[in-house]
């Protein structure tokens, strides 16, 4: 059904943490802001209790010390959509076609990822695995990973929430980052062949007693707050020296809606490319939509590559990829709702 609730604003809360233990003084409010039909034939549907249900059961599930129920407040705010682009969302449907584009808009893709990108990706999804959860309760959800290459090195900056009820002292402390580091080090040794620095949680001062743990695994609780549109793309990744789209891919409508389709699509089409066609090095890919039009039927899908090779002779092979890709964008909704895509 329509929808589109993919505004959201994180107040963050007040904590207390202290080694072994802390508290949460003053929630977190999350604010969720969007459209949504409410109601169908003739009958109400609970949109915002299904937004707070939905919303708690995720923390719930990936934020291990963070109790929905007492440390979060889920404040609704998602009104019907406008009749113009309900009626544009229910004409496909209505008539059996391909879904309309609900926005012009773009998304854009990249393949491969090199080396500083790699590290990058693989830290943070290596230190929120649940291999590392086991093996060391104390490291948090909120991890932010920042890399930069200068030649032929890397630098790995890497803010980590420690949680502060499995970090018995200072001392303590200190033991477990040094063990988080050496293993953050094994793992990027394994990913490149260049130098690579890590460092972890650069705004400790030990002597001073000041290091970053927290009651909850987030600095939602006291030490920041959020906006959509400030992280990740589609690939997981905000890649400033790349082509990247503006749009925040999480809670638009997987059935129409350009700004989480066309990001998504982009970057298969471009891993595609790379991946079956051996001559081409890299590829980049850049589809723009119009509204009211087919999804399938963009307004441009443009596909750069670089390759040794005459690139008149891979042309029938690049458009053929993209056209099965096109083609097939009426059925990825299907593919988000089983949770073959990830949109952060």
């Amino acid at each position: 059904m329509h929808h589109n609730v993919d505004k959201a604003l994180l107040v963050g809360g007040v904590a207390n943490p202290e080694f072994g233990g802390g508290e949460v003084i003053s929630p977190i409010e999350i604010y969720l802001v969007g459209r949504a039909l409410n109601e169908r034939d003739g009958r109400p549907l609970p949109v915002e209790e299904l937004a707070i249900e939905v919303a708690r059961r995720w923390i719930r599930e990936n934020v291990r010390n963070l109790d929905p129920d007492r440390h979060v407040i889920v404040q609704p705010r998602i009104k019907p959509g406008s009749k113009d682009l309900v009626d544009l969302f229910l004409r496909f449907q209505q008539r059996g076609e391909v879904p309309l584009a609900n926005d012009t808009s773009f998304g854009v893709g990249f393949a491969p990822l090199d080396d500083l990108e790699k590290v990058v990706f693989e830290t943070e999804q290596f230190l929120n695995s649940p291999q590392i959860k086991e093996e060391h309760p104390e490291v948090g959800e909120d991890i932010k990973v920042m890399g930069v290459r200068i030649k032929d090195r890397i630098r790995i900056t890497i803010a980590c929430a420690f949680v502060s009820r499995y970090v018995s002292s200072l001392e303590d402390y200190l033991s477990k980052k040094e063990s988080i580091l050496s293993k953050v080090r094994e793992l990027a040794a394994s990913l490149t062949d260049k130098d690579v620095e890590v460092f972890l949680n650069t705004a400790d001062d030990p002597e001073g007693g000041s290091v970053y743990i927290t009651v909850t695994g987030t600095s939602a609780e006291q030490g920041d707050d959020g906006q959509v549109g400030r992280g990740n793309r589609v690939n997981g990744l905000i890649t400033p020296y790349r082509p990247m789209s503006l749009e925040a891919a999480a809670g638009k409508n997987p059935v129409s809606h350009i700004g989480k389709i066309y990001n998504v699509v982009a970057n298969l089409i471009a891993d595609r490319v790379v991946s079956e066609i051996e001559e081409v090095e890299e590829a980049y890919c850049y589809i723009v939509s119009q509204i009211g039009k087919p999804i399938n039927e963009p307004q441009v899908c443009d596909v750069k590559i670089r390759t040794s090779r005459d690139i008149a002779g891979l042309r029938d092979e690049v458009m053929k990829i993209a056209q099965q890709e096109l083609d097939e964008m009426p059925n990825t909704w299907k593919k988000f709702l089983s949770k073959e895509f990830s949109v952060a």
